[in-house]
């Protein structure tokens, strides 16, 4: 089980990162962004926690995406 969720954190970390970064937007707009401390999305990008359901509205309303596209492991194309 623990492997699930350490996991499933990575990959919601991943997502994250990723989608913040596509929308160049910083770990302190992104916070801000979604009514997050900027040390809990720091937390929440280095897979160090899992954020609850709550927290995951708030980023990907904040991000423009949907939770499901936050816990979708994606098979990612090295360029």
């Amino acid at each position: 089980m623990k492997d699930e969720e350490n996991k499933l954190r990575e990959i919601i970390a991943l997502n994250i990162r990723v989608e913040r970064r596509r929308k160049q937007l910083t770990q302190e707009e992104l916070a801000e962004m979604a009514d997050i401390s900027v040390k809990h999305v720091t937390k929440i990008e280095n897979a160090h926690v899992t954020p609850s359901i709550y927290f995951m509205k708030r980023i990907a309303d904040a991000l423009d995406v949907t939770i499901d596209e936050l816990v979708t492991e994606f098979k990612r194309v090295k360029s």
